[in-house]
């Protein structure tokens, strides 16, 4: 399932690394993750919430997903 997830405290491609590799730990797939935008899009089917807790582990803010 497609999911865009909205991520707040994203300032360089340094974050954007640390967002993926949250991501990719979680067996998500075509993973982009944009930071001039503020989000990032993937396959998984993964709830919102272990989302949300690996990305948020990271240091960054989830403040939605859609």
């Amino acid at each position: 399932m497609k999911k865009k997830i909205l991520i707040e405290g994203m300032s360089c491609e340094h974050c954007v690394a640390h967002v993926k590799e949250a991501l990719e730990g979680l067996g998500a797939a075509d993973i982009e993750v944009l930071l001039d935008g503020g989000y990032a899009v993937c396959d998984t089917d993964k709830p919102d919430s272990e989302i949300k807790s690996a990305i948020e582990d990271e240091g960054y803010d989830v403040t939605g997903i859609e």
